[in-house]
């Protein structure tokens, strides 16, 4: 018995289908080269913005740089005109993504949940937004601005931000909600819930990861849009626009590359810290945090 097991040992050992291919000692650094060349290619041209943001030249790009100096941090701290877009763009973000968290948390609820005639329609018709051309949703907001008369303002811009924002949180809170099972709502009302307390204890914990992505995600798509801004800002200017007048009108360069790494931090922090927050929240139903 002892001499088969070992005959046994031996030959699994041995077996071409536990010892490993020659190939594939090539595959991980084959591997590995393509996602760095990938990652140098998403990411260089964010470097050279940078890069950039100290060169000496005030209109025009030289690599490398002629020289390094710091005076256009302090020329970009006391632009009144950046501090304006800046304040627009964060309070007509924040605005859009709670609308999208709101409405699209209860758009997800009521398609995930309930069978009704023409579910489908309404579940296309949420997603369209997101999958249409900017300049094609830009444009009918602004036709319909100007049928019901409703003057360019603060709020127009809210919405046509909203409707795009909405898809966001809508896709996030429904793949969750398809993901959780429906015994833990028929044991809460069983138990004596209301559908208030089922709401407030498991659902919620459930959907806050999900709403904590959507609501990130929103958030960057609304403060760095540029074409549905275009149509129905009017006179007003957002961040995104006024880089994007900087650069038709170039008055210092180098400033609206400084502006352009504000953005970068201001997009990248929140992903990170919700990242860290969130990464362990998936290993047990209701530990959303």
């Amino acid at each position: 018995m002892h001499s088969e097991t070992q005959i046994n040992s031996h030959e699994l050992n041995n077996s071409p289908v536990l010892q490993r291919s020659p190939d594939k000692k090539s595959s991980p650094r084959a591997l590995t080269l393509a996602a760095s060349a990938g990652l140098l290619f998403l990411h260089l041209p964010m470097w050279i913005i940078f890069l950039y943001a100290f060169t000496t030249e005030q209109k025009s790009y030289q690599f490398p740089p002629p020289g390094l100096t710091l005076q256009w941090f302090a020329k970009a701290w006391a632009r009144e005109d950046v501090w304006r877009a800046l304040e627009l763009s964060l309070q007509v973000a924040l605005l859009s993504t709670l609308i999208a968290m709101v409405l699209g948390t209860l758009a997800a609820m009521a398609l995930s949940r309930s069978r009704f005639f023409g579910r489908d329609v309404f579940s296309m018709l949420l997603v369209l937004p997101i999958a249409l051309p900017g300049i094609i949703t830009g444009l009918a907001l602004r036709a319909s601005y100007g049928t019901f008369d409703i003057p360019f303002s603060f709020w127009t811009i809210v919405i046509g931000h909203a409707t795009f924002c909405i898809v966001v949180v809508y896709n996030n809170a429904v793949a969750r909600l398809r993901r959780s099972s429906v015994n833990l709502l028929e044991a809460s009302m069983d138990l004596g819930a209301t559908n208030f307390q089922t709401f407030r204890y498991v659902v919620l914990p459930n959907l806050g990861t999900a709403l904590l992505a959507g609501g990130m995600l929103a958030f960057a798509l609304s403060f760095d849009e540029v074409i549905v801004t275009t149509f129905t800002a009017g006179q007003q200017t957002t961040l995104p626009i006024w880089m994007y007048q900087e650069l038709i009108r170039p008055r210092d360069r180098p400033v609206t590359n400084v502006v352009a790494m504000v953005v970068v931090l201001i997009t990248t922090l929140p992903i990170l810290g919700a990242y860290y927050l969130t990464k362990d929240a998936d290993s047990a139903d209701g530990t959303g945090k």
